[in-house]
């Protein structure tokens, strides 16, 4: 048996609230339209009770939800519907059950085939699968600033893909950070599916205790979150570096701009209503 959170929203707040759902870094939504009005959204946060308190917590605005356990099996279902995601011109990012054909299609897809950068993950209970558009935005803002041998810092790091993604596009060292316990052994798991366990490192500790900033810095999470740890993440970027914030809704992340200053924005890229928004000293 599973943890499943069930949210009760009404019909014109579904959108709404799903969005928040899936900022929260979830893979799947189950909807149960009731006569009366109601819509139940059913999804997964892990089972940690005490992680899921805290991410349904984190939320902008409060919800009527529960938890209830249900079986394990039909919790993955969404698993069958999953395949590769392309980002940009050469990222395939490739759930490790996914048929090598699918892998190929997306590959055989891109305006260069050879290349291509395919990034297996699996989520398990992180649901960090890498195919939200707070994520796929991050990794092409990452993407298109990274240089050779730059260290980053992922704030929220879910199963370690951005992180990943950047050893593998050649940083030379990558730090992830996260509340939830299972991110530790998923996105060691996954580095070592992509061959740069030797690189990543990943821990559960306050993101206070880093003591040395990064060439990048990614945070993709929610804006009260991004507020809230403003004063160090502007610490832990380097003078010479950029700060990458996601988990923002296009039109709707003034203030959290306004937490960053001194910091600047001087690079956006949105996708689907969101964006990622690149930030650095002037």
């Amino acid at each position: 048996m599973t943890l499943s959170v069930v949210i009760r929203t009404t019909p014109t707040e579904v959108e709404f609230v799903s969005d928040l759902l899936w900022s929260l870094g979830v893979v799947a939504i189950e909807e149960h339209w009731d006569p009366n009005g109601v819509v139940c959204l059913q999804t997964s946060l892990g089972d940690d009770i005490e992680v899921v308190d805290q991410a349904m917590n984190s939320l902008p605005v409060v919800l009527d939800w529960s938890t209830t356990t249900v079986n394990e099996t039909v919790v993955n279902t969404w698993r069958k519907f999953a395949q590769p995601t392309v980002f940009g011109r050469r990222i395939v990012i490739a759930p490790v059950w996914c048929a090598e054909q699918e892998v190929a299609e997306a590959v055989a897809s891109l305006p260069d085939p050879i290349q291509a950068l395919v990034i297996p993950i699996e989520p398990a209970s992180t649901f960090g699968m890498g195919d939200h558009p707070t994520t796929m935005c991050s990794l092409l803002m990452i993407e298109k600033y990274l240089k050779s041998d730059d260290v980053l810092i992922d704030v929220g790091c879910g199963s370690g893909v951005l992180g990943i993604g950047a050893l593998r596009m050649g940083a030379s060292r990558a730090i992830g950070m996260d509340i939830n316990p299972s991110c530790v052994l998923v996105s060691q798991e996954n580095a070592r599916l992509n061959q740069v366990s030797d690189q990543w490192f990943v821990t559960t500790e306050p993101i206070t205790v880093i003591g040395f900033p990064a060439n990048i810095v990614v945070a993709n999470i929610l804006a009260p979150a991004l507020i809230e740890l403003s004063g160090v993440l502007k610490r832990l970027t380097r003078p010479d570096g950029v700060l990458i914030i996601s988990g923002v809704l296009t039109e709707h992340y003034e203030h959290v701009a306004k937490s960053l200053e001194p910091l600047h924005e001087f690079d956006r890229i949105e996708h689907s209503g969101w964006a990622a928004v690149a930030f650095r000293k002037i």
